[in-house]
């Protein structure tokens, strides 16, 4: 298994890896996520083809300094149970790590299974989830 960190010119691949992804990728989209600071986009690869990404966000706040946000984790269904998800999780990890980040955090569903089984293989803990809500808002753009 291959992990492998993107940048700006590997736009056109992350497009043709949109079957990873909820919707499909664009170029224009994808652009802004690979060049802004803080944004990390990891693909894994077996026997060199894309099977999964791992997408963070460095996130700074005035009273706790600077902590990785693991924002989504795609595999293809076809590479599940192969330790893709564990790899690239624990790749987040290490780079926040290298980046100076605090920690890492994530949010999934209480019922996701697989989820926690690959969060928590990666060294998230071991303990129940922390009960929480997320809220959201969806904005009508011109």
């Amino acid at each position: 298994m291959e992990i492998e960190r993107l940048g700006p010119k590997d736009v056109d691949r992350v497009v043709a890896a949109s079957a990873f992804f909820d919707e499909p990728a664009t170029g224009e989209w994808t652009t802004t996520f690979l060049t802004a600071p803080g944004h990390h986009l990891l693909f894994a690869s077996l026997d060199g083809v894309d099977v999964g990404f791992v997408s963070g966000v460095e996130t700074t706040h005035p009273d706790k300094g600077t902590e990785m946000f693991l924002y989504e984790l795609g595999v293809d269904p076809s590479a599940r149970g192969q330790g893709a998800g564990k790899a690239l999780v624990t790749a987040l990890g290490d780079l926040a790590i290298e980046l100076g980040c605090y920690g890492m955090w994530v949010s999934t569903e209480s019922d996701n299974e697989a989820a926690l089984a690959t969060y928590r293989s990666a060294g998230a803990g071991a303990g129940d989830p922390e009960p929480g809500v997320v809220l959201t808002w969806t904005f009508e753009l011109a």
